[in-house]
C-alpha cells in the first residue's frame, strides 16, 4: 500500500508542469542567494547560472547545483561545470523533489546514483 501511494504521489508530483515549477521556484530563489553573497563573477555556461565567490559556509563539497543555479568558490572547471549541468537535468526531471531523492540516494557520492550519473570523474569524485 506504501509503494502505490508513492507511486501515486510522485506520479503527480513528477508531472512535468509541476517538475518545472519547482525547477524554476529553486532556481530563482538560489538565484537571489547567490546574487546577495557571490563575490566573484557571475555568468552563464550552457543554461547553467554559475556563482563564484561564494562564502564556503554556502554549499557542501566543492559546491552546489540548486535547480539551474551553481553556487561554488573557485570550483568551476569546465568538467566540473559539465558534471554540474547534469544536476541541472536532474532538478529539471525531478523538481523540487529533487533533493530528497538525493538525500534519499546518501552522501557517499561513489553510491550515490545522482553523482555516478552526472560523472564522477568530472565531479571530482574518484
Amino acid at each position: 500500500m506504501r509503494r502505490l501511494v508513492s507511486g501515486i504521489l510522485a506520479g503527480i508530483f513528477l508531472a512535468p508542469a509541476l517538475a518545472r515549477a519547482g525547477y524554476l521556484y529553486a532556481t530563482a530563489v538560489a538565484f537571489v542567494f547567490g546574487f546577495v553573497l557571490s563575490t566573484g563573477r557571475v555568468r552563464r555556461v550552457d543554461g547553467l547560472f554559475v556563482f563564484s565567490g561564494m562564502p564556503a559556509w554556502a554549499f557542501a563539497r566543492g559546491g552546489a547545483c540548486i535547480g539551474g543555479v551553481y553556487l561554488t568558490d573557485t570550483n568551476h572547471s569546465p568538467a566540473v561545470l559539465e558534471h554540474e549541468a547534469v544536476h541541472r537535468l536532474q532538478w529539471q526531471k525531478y523538481g523540487m523533489l529533487f533533493p530528497f531523492f538525493y538525500w534519499l540516494a546518501g552522501r557517499d557520492p561513489l553510491k550515490n546514483r545522482f553523482e555516478i550519473e552526472a560523472g564522477l570523474e568530472k565531479g571530482n569524485y574518484v
